[in-house]
C-alpha cells in the first residue's frame, strides 16, 4: 500500500472514530433531557447532576484502570497522541490485515470506548430516580465504570476467556455495537438497584394497585428521544469501526439505514400497542418504542434488510410495553422504563442477531447473554448492598416528599413555578 493511501485511510478512519465518539457523547444530553423529562419536578435538578456527573466519573475511571482492564492496554500513563507512521504500517504488514484492516488511532479507540461507558451508567441513573442518594449512586459509578462493565467487556469485545473457562467468541456469541454489552448491563446494575432500593413512596397502593407519576416536562422527555435516536447513528455506525474503503463505507450507510427502521418500527409499534391496551396514545410509551427499536437493532445493524429491521423494531416496540407494564404489577419501580428498554429488549436483540447472521448461534447467544446478565447483575447486587449497609441508598421520607433536588443539590429546577409537591 503507498504511503499516500495509507495516510488517507489512517485520517478516514480516526476521523470518522472521533465523530462517531462525539455523537455517542451527545447522548448523554439525551439522556439527562429524556430523565428529566420523565421525573417530577422536583427531582429534576438531582437527576441532572448525576447525568453530568457519572459522565465525568465514567471518563475519568475508564481512563484510570477500565480500558486496561478491558483491552489489556492503558493510556493513563502512556501518550497516544504521537504515531510513528512507518512504525504502524510495519506492524499492519506483519500482522498480515494491512490490506483493508482497521488503521486508526488507539486515542480514538480509547475516545469511542469511553463514551460506551457511560451510556452504560446512564441507563442506570433513570431507574433509581427520585429516591437515591446522590453520593451512592456516584459511588456506584465508580465501581460500574472502573471494573463491573470493563470485566464482561473483556470476555466480550475484548476477546478474553470468561473466568479463564471459556470463550465467547468460539461460542458463536456476537453483539455488533453492544444490545447486551451495554444496554442489557447498564439494565442489570439498575435492576439490582431497584430491587434493593424498593419503589417510590406512594407507587403501589396497599391492594395492589399502580398509581402513575406523571413527568414534569414531556418536552424535554421528546427532546431526548430525538437527541438519543440522533446518537445512535454514532453508536452503531462507529462500530463497523472503519470507513475508508468502499465496503466498510456501504456497510456504515446500512447501519445507518437499519438503525433509523428499527427505531421508526418500534415508535410506531409502541404507539399502536398503547392505543389498543390503554385506549389513549401515550407519548411515554411512543418515546420508549423508539429507544426500545434502537436497543434491539444494535446487537446486528449490519445485515438485516431495511425491511427486517423495521419489523425488528416493531417487536421491540411491543415488548417494551408488555414489560414495562409488567414490571409494574411485579412493583419494580422503573420511573423512566430503561430496564425494559435497555434490558428486556437487549436480550431480544442478542437473540435476533443469527437470523441474519449464519455466523452466530443461539447457543452462542444466550450463554453470552446469561454470562453479561449474571456477572453485573450479581456484581452490582453486592456493591449496592455495601453501600446499602455503610452508607444507606435511600433518602429519608421526608427528603423525597419535599423532593431530593433540596437535599441532595439545595436547588430546585423551576423555582418560580413549583407551587406544591407532590
Amino acid at each position: 500500500m503507498e504511503n499516500s493511501v495509507f495516510h488517507l485511510q489512517y485520517a478516514l478512519d480516526t476521523f470518522y472514530f472521533l465523530v462517531c465518539g462525539a455523537l455517542v457523547m451527545w447522548m448523554a444530553a439525551g439522556f439527562a433531557m429524556l430523565e428529566s423529562g420523565l421525573v417530577r419536578a422536583k427531582n429534576t435538578t438531582e437527576i441532572l447532576t448525576k447525568n453530568v456527573a457519572l459522565f465525568a466519573v465514567a471518563c475519568t475511571m475508564y481512563m484510570v484502570c477500565g480500558y486496561a482492564i478491558m483491552y489489556d492496554g492503558s493510556i493513563f500513563l502512556s501518550g497516544m497522541g504521537s504515531v510513528d507512521v512507518g512504525g504502524v504500517m510495519g506492524e499492519f504488514a506483519e500482522r498480515g490485515d494491512f490490506e483493508g484492516g482497521s488503521i486508526y488511532s488507539g486515542a480514538s479507540d480509547f475516545f469511542f470506548q469511553v463514551v460506551f461507558v457511560a451510556t452504560a451508567m446512564s441507563i442506570v441513573s433513570g431507574a433509581v430516580a427520585e429516591r437515591m442518594k446522590l453520593w451512592a449512586f456516584l459511588i456506584f459509578a465508580v465501581v460500574m465504570t472502573g471494573f463491573i462493565y470493563p470485566m464482561e467487556g473483556a470476555w466480550t469485545w475484548g476477546g478474553a476467556d470468561v473466568f479463564g473457562m471459556y470463550s465467547l467468541g468460539d461460542l458463536g456469541f456476537s453483539d455488533f455495537a453492544g444490545s447486551g454489552i451495554v444496554h442489557m448491563a447498564g439494565a442489570a446494575a439498575a435492576l439490582a438497584g431497584v430491587i434493593l432500593l424498593g419503589a417510590r413512596k406512594g407507587k403501589y397502593g396497599p391492594n395492589g394497585e399502580i398509581r402513575a407519576f406523571p413527568g414534569a416536562n414531556m418536552p424535554l422527555a421528546a427532546l431526548g428521544t430525538f437527541i438519543l435516536w440522533l446518537g445512535w447513528f454514532g453508536f452503531n455506525g462507529g462500530s463497523v469501526l472503519k470507513l475508508g474503503d468502499v465496503a466498510s463505507a456501504h456497510s456504515v450507510a446500512m447501519v445507518f439505514l437499519n438503525t433509523n427502521a428499527a427505531a421508526a418500527g418500534g415508535a410506531i409499534a409502541a404507539l399502536i400497542t398503547a392505543r389498543v391496551m390503554f385506549g389513549k396514545a401515550d407519548l411515554t410509551m411512543l418515546l420508549n418504542g423508539a429507544i426500545a427499536g434502537l436497543v434491539v437493532i444494535t446487537a446486528e445493524p449490519s445485515t438485516p434488510s431495511a425491511l427486517v429491521a423495521t419489523i425488528w423494531g416493531v417487536l421491540g416496540g411491543i415488548l417494551v410495553v408488555l414489560s414495562i407494564v409488567t414490571l409494574d404489577k411485579l412493583r419494580i419501580d422503573d420511573p423512566v422504563g430503561a430496564i425494559s428498554a435497555h434490558g428486556v429488549c437487549g436480550l431480544l436483540g442478542l437473540l435476533l442477531v443469527p437470523v441474519t447472521n449464519d455466523g452466530v448461534t443461539f447457543s452462542g447467544q444466550i450463554i453470552g447473554a446469561i454470562t453479561i446478565f449474571v456477572w453485573v447483575f450479581v456484581a452490582s447486587l453486592v456493591v449496592w448492598g455495601i453501600l446499602k449497609a455503610v452508607m444507606g441508598i435511600r433518602v429519608t421520607e421526608e427528603e423525597e416528599y419535599e423532593g431530593v433536588d433540596l437535599s441532595e443539590c439545595g436547588m430546585e429546577a423551576y423555582p418560580e413555578f413549583v407551587s406544591g409537591k407532590q
